[in-house]
């Protein structure tokens, strides 16, 4: 019996065994094979500079999200449609992929105009090899820098001024002002703008659940949660008024004025 319990135990002790000596040549051989590749890839005068653009232009989309979301107007949108969806108290309706979805879309329609701009002032020329491709860039910098600049308040773009390493230089034109600068006093200026409408959003559906609690109070139906009554209220009272049109035409409008 002794033999036979210990023959399982003696097999797992050789199959681990073996698994570890044939392990460490695959480990060398692969990590051989790697470094020999990127030497040669590196080290070939012809397809070096191919290589460099590839490895860029790889970059360059990995930041396609971060600048989608912190240099257009999908920053204020996405936050106001949350309000929104809490305001009403519907907990996951409308789902995140239907407001990340609209918020994606109005996004695009609002900076249609910006991007319309980049594409004939800077990809165009750049593709007929009319400009290099440091000035197209600078164009298309331009043109993202107009765009937030009239989003973004005076006040925050002198506090990222004040506390860069330039505090007392003077920008005459948006033109001049660094991205670093601009950039974080855009995403400030959005989010103080999208609480500020948050704000007003929260008002009517506060007051239906002020008026529904006092009302239960009143009646003596304390155990009875007030938004389980107010919700029905709310929603009417948001698809009476239209409310979807009406928040999307004032988003809309705010980025307009």
């Amino acid at each position: 019996m002794k033999r036979k319990a210990f023959l399982p135990l003696a097999a797992g002790l050789a199959t681990l065994i073996f698994t570890l000596n044939t392990a460490t040549p695959v480990l060398a051989i692969s990590a051989k094979n790697l470094s020999s590749t990127v030497n040669n890839l590196l080290g070939s005068n012809g397809s070096s500079s191919q290589i460099i653009n590839t490895f860029l232009m790889l970059t360059i989309l990995s930041f396609i999200p971060l600048l989608l979301v912190m240099t257009t107007s999908f920053t204020r949108i996405i936050m106001v449609l949350s309000f929104t969806r809490s305001a009403l108290g519907t907990q996951s309706n409308p789902p995140n992929q239907v407001l990340i979805g609209l918020a994606l879309f109005l996004t695009f329609f609002i900076m249609r105009p910006t991007y319309s701009n980049i594409y004939q002032q800077a990809v165009v020329p750049y593709e007929q090899q009319k400009i290099t491709r440091t000035q197209a860039i600078d164009r298309s910098e331009i043109s993202v820098k107009k765009f937030m600049y009239r989003q973004t308040r005076q006040k925050d773009i002198q506090l990222f001024v004040s506390q860069s390493d330039h505090p007392k230089a003077q920008y005459k034109s948006y033109k001049q002002i660094p991205l670093t600068i601009i950039t974080p006093a855009f995403i400030l200026s959005e989010l103080r703008t999208a609480f500020s409408i948050g704000f007003l959003i929260f008002i009517p559906f506060l007051i239906i659940d002020m008026v529904v609690s006092s009302v239960l109070m009143s009646m003596g139906m304390v155990m009875l949660p007030p938004v389980m009554i107010s919700l029905p209220f709310k929603l009417l009272l948001f698809v009476l008024s239209d409310g979807w049109y009406l928040l999307v035409e004032s988003l809309i409008k705010s980025f307009n004025g």
